[in-house]
């Protein structure tokens, strides 16, 4: 219950920053409250100018380190599995109740203690269903397709701190970054969620670090579950790895323990994979 807040603290007791999505279900003041430390933000951009103005005075508010500006999800892509699962799409009530019902733990643990139920940094915006009664809907309806370039600017009127652009996946958009001034990007794919058959953001990451590696610090995610992944994103180019997939995992199957237990894990894979490649160091 609470997961992103529990996932904080288990990150913010190993130094390690949590980047918390817009569309969390715990909100920025919650979180930061339950130990986060760093703090990112990673910013999805409404329709509502004048909401995510403020949401951004929230973001200074709590001390974020940094924002994550994501630009590879203008509309949500062709998401079958979220229909078939009922986070979107017809019947998706009757699917979630069931589901609800054949796991009692889960139930009370989410359901029950887990409440409020809704995406908590749009509280103000997404009216009573709180946006996750049709997820994928309230996006496809809410989020601003017109996102571009000339965005940045009005993202830098709220927002003097450091500023990551994550999508990248081409060379031109990585320089591109590096003229309007971005501290860093994140070579991603979104998770390959957004457009099938994609490029991977392994594949990507070597031109670009190539490219722009000395004039911003460039991250990578997807597709890495274990310390040898977060070693081959390094080895590539990437000066850090975001995690997604693996501590939602990691907090599904143990909680808060489970995080803290990814976390050691990885630790210990990435000294292995060092050791057997002979490298002593991460530069």
């Amino acid at each position: 219950w609470r997961g992103e807040a529990r996932a904080a603290r288990a990150a913010g007791a190993k130094g390690i920053p949590i980047c918390l999505s817009s569309l969390s279900v715990c909100d920025l003041r919650e979180v930061k409250a339950a130990g986060a430390d760093p703090l990112w933000f990673q910013l999805y951009v409404i329709k509502d100018r004048a909401y995510m103005a403020d949401l951004l005075a929230v973001a200074r508010e709590v001390g974020c380190a940094a924002l994550v500006f994501t630009v590879d999800l203008p509309v949500p892509g062709a998401r079958y599995r979220d229909a078939h699962s009922g986070l979107t799409g017809e019947g998706r009530r009757w699917k979630r109740l069931i589901q609800t019902l054949t796991h009692p733990r889960w139930a009370w643990d989410v359901g029950i203690r887990g409440k409020p139920h809704s995406l908590g940094n749009f509280t103000p915006v997404v009216g009573k269903s709180g946006g996750l009664d049709d997820y994928v809907g309230w996006i496809g309806r809410n989020f601003d397709p017109s996102i571009a370039w000339k965005d940045i600017a009005w993202i830098r009127s709220h927002w003097d701190g450091p500023l990551l652009i994550k999508g990248i996946l081409d060379v031109e958009d990585a320089r591109e970054a590096v003229k309007l001034g971005a501290d860093g990007i994140v070579v991603s794919n979104h998770g390959g969620r957004q457009l099938d058959g994609v490029i991977a953001s392994a594949r990507a990451l070597p031109a670009i670090a190539d490219a722009v590696g000395d004039a911003l610090t460039v991250l990578a995610d997807g597709g890495v579950r274990n310390g040898l992944d977060v070693v081959r994103m390094l080895a590539l180019g990437a000066k850090g790895v975001l995690l997604g997939r693996a501590w939602v995992y990691a907090l599904a199957a143990q909680g808060e323990a489970g995080v803290a237990k990814l976390l050691d894990l990885i630790a210990r894979e990435m000294t292995v994979a060092m050791t057997l490649t002979g490298v002593n160091r991460i530069d």
